[in-house]
This record gives structure tokens, sequence and C-alpha cells, in this order.
């Protein structure tokens, strides 16, 4: 994979979705952390439903401790892991509140120190919310950048330091998106469909599908 093939197939991504953004439904920096939080081995249509519900009654740091740990329970039963993410989530508020001025803040050291934020949740804040050239490698993006070999790593991390390295700055902004987003619709795990694949030429995955029917998501 050189650097004229990755410059086509953004350019392409970018041409397919000139403003791509998160499929998780939120107003302001507090609801993404919450739905980045929920997220976590959990569906972005599980989240949104569940967070369609809860944010017109609590929206803020202070709405969330308010409702209680059992409060929030209530609305996020029907994901998994509502248990500790509801525990997690009171204990954020609660650091919010005390330390950053019920603002999410806009810095990785700070929302990595919040519970249930890892790595990956701070760059998706630090991205979407914040507008800095992060790219959160989940596992559709650590797929893509395998398989197209745009940026070839054994881990998560490996992957992300060789898509900031490799991406063009001008793609940048919106890399994490076009690639989960393509993880996620067209180069799925099992079958991907390679047929309906805008950078099907350039990608250098060897065992392309020829069967194009229904995949996985």
């Amino acid at each position: 994979m050189n650097k004229a093939k990755r410059q086509e197939i953004f350019t392409r991504l970018r041409a397919a979705d000139p403003n791509p953004t998160t499929e998780l439904i939120h107003e302001s920096p507090f609801e993404l952390l919450l739905a980045v939080i929920l997220s976590a081995q959990a569906t972005d249509k599980g989240v949104n439903k569940a967070t369609a519900n809860l944010f017109p009654v609590a929206n803020t740091p202070q709405g969330i401790l308010e409702l209680g740990e059992e409060g929030l329970k209530h609305h996020i039963r029907t994901i998994g892991l509502f248990n500790s993410k509801a525990s997690n989530i009171i204990k954020t508020c609660g650091i919010l509140l005390r330390d950053h001025g019920g603002q999410v803040p806009r810095d990785r050291a700070a929302l990595e120190a919040l519970p249930g934020v890892g790595r990956k949740t701070a760059n998706v804040i630090l991205n979407t919310a914040f507008a800095q050239p992060t790219i959160a490698v989940d596992t559709h993006i650590f797929r893509v950048a395998n398989r197209t070999r745009i940026a070839v790593g054994k881990t998560v991390l490996e992957v992300e330091k060789k898509l900031l390295r490799y991406t063009p700055e001008e793609f940048l902004q919106n890399a994490h998106h076009w690639l989960i987003l393509h993880g996620r619709y067209t180069c799925v795990a099992r079958r991907p469909r390679c047929g309906s694949c805008v950078i099907e030429d350039l990608c250098e995955f060897r065992d392309k599908a020829i069967d194009n029917g229904p995949g996985d998501s």
C-alpha cells in the first residue's frame, strides 16, 4: 500500500460520504460521552433506543446524579453490562462536577481518568465532540485497516499509530468515521461486500469475496 493509493482511497470515501459522523444520537459532548460509554459491547441502534428515553429525563452530570444509579439502570437496562456501566457513569458524573465544572474535558489524560473511558472512547470524544484529528480503532477499523493494508498492525494501538502516520492530513478529521462506516456496512467481517465497494480496485485484500450476498454488520 503506497501513498498514492491511500490518497485515492480516502478521496473516494469522501466523495461517497462528504460529511460522515457517528451514528450515536447526541446533542452535546456530555450526551456523546454517555452514549459512547454505553456502546461498549452494544450496538449504536440499541444505545440510541435507550438514550431516546434517558436524555429527555437527564442529560447533564447533575441530572444523572439526581436520577441516581438505580434510576439510571431503569433507563439503560436493555443494554449489555448495564450494571457496571451505570456505576461508571455515576462516578464519571461526580468527577465532571467536582473537577471540570460539569463539562467534558478536551484533553486525553482527563478523559481517560474517567471511569468507563479508555483510549478508544477518548478518541471518539476528542474527534467527534471537539474536532481533533484522532482515530478510535474499534473492531471495524482494525479489520478494514488490515484487510486493505492501509495500516497493518497486530494491535489496536499499532493500527491507530499507523493510521495517524499514513492518512493524508486533509482526511484525518473524518478518517475515523469513513473507516468505521465502511467496516460496518461494506467490509463486513464474514462476507465482505467487495462487489459494491468503492475502493475494491485499490484494496490489497487477497481473498476478496465473489459472492456478495447479504453479509453481517
